[in-house]
């Protein structure tokens, strides 16, 4: 994904709120949101071009989300892995705290730069692999932020969107984020992080909702977690220049 933001309540009855936007070439090819007929106990879309994927779910109440992360200091090492792989990957394995300290210590600097989130009813983490290497952290209760940057990194479209989730009520909260993950205004020059791209790229992707007709947000992703780790997904789908394209809902059990 490239734009996510979700609120964190363990011990709540929906300790997991969250919704996001996947940007990408409407060329790649991308399968919708669906049970991987492969491994029926994981939910999620899927990118058929490297097989991976950036938000998914499991059976037995853990969540996944990943995004890239867009820094021009950041080479990416040689023959690197599809990222989208690390989704996948953590939702099979049987102990995820494991995992991700395995990640942390040994594999992580392998992949490009990214940003990956990973859920239980009680736990939630992050893991960045930047510029100064790789930080994995217990993320605390809140409303946060994630793009293409480190967690909460107040880029003018993560602002709109996790500024939407805060003043929002539990009721009100898909509709709320719907209006500003679909919002397509891009943000004032003196606002723009440089991340490498050149000014016309940059102004293009600060909109939380990008149209374009080779380039663009593909999905909107809803995902909710309760303490029985039940997880429902709703996943709207665009094509070029912002058509809508379709929607799904399903639940992990």
């Amino acid at each position: 994904m490239c734009l996510i933001t979700f609120s964190w309540s363990p011990g709540a009855t929906i300790p997991l709120r969250l919704a996001g936007n996947r940007d990408e070439f409407h060329q790649r090819p991308t399968a919708p949101l669906a049970r991987w007929e492969e491994q029926p106990t994981l939910v999620g879309g899927r990118d058929l071009e490297a097989g991976g994927t950036w938000l998914a779910a499991n059976s037995k109440g853990v969540v996944a989300a990943l995004t890239n992360v867009r820094d021009p200091r950041l080479a990416t090492p040689g023959n690197a892995p599809s990222r989208g792989e690390l989704v996948a990957s953590v939702l099979q394995s049987d102990d995820v705290e494991t995992w991700l300290t395995t990640l942390e210590s040994k594999t992580a600097l392998h992949y490009a730069g990214f940003n990956l989130l990973v859920a239980t009813q009680d736990r939630l983490w992050h893991m960045h692999r930047g510029l100064h290497g790789v930080v994995l952290t217990r993320v605390p209760p809140g409303v946060h932020g994630l793009s293409n940057a480190t967690l909460n990194t107040p880029w003018p479209k993560l602002n709109l969107v996790r500024n939407a989730l805060l003043t929002s009520t539990n009721e009100q909260w898909r509709s709320a984020t719907q209006q500003a993950l679909h919002n397509p205004q891009t943000a004032p020059d003196d606002q723009l992080p440089d991340t490498g791209v050149g000014l016309t790229l940059e102004r293009q992707l600060s909109s939380a909702f990008i149209v374009g007709e080779h380039y663009g947000t593909r999905a909107t992703t809803w995902l909710t977690l309760n303490q029985q780790g039940q997880i429902n997904i709703t996943e709207q789908r665009f094509g070029p220049l912002g058509r809508f394209e379709g929607e799904t809902t399903l639940k992990t059990h």
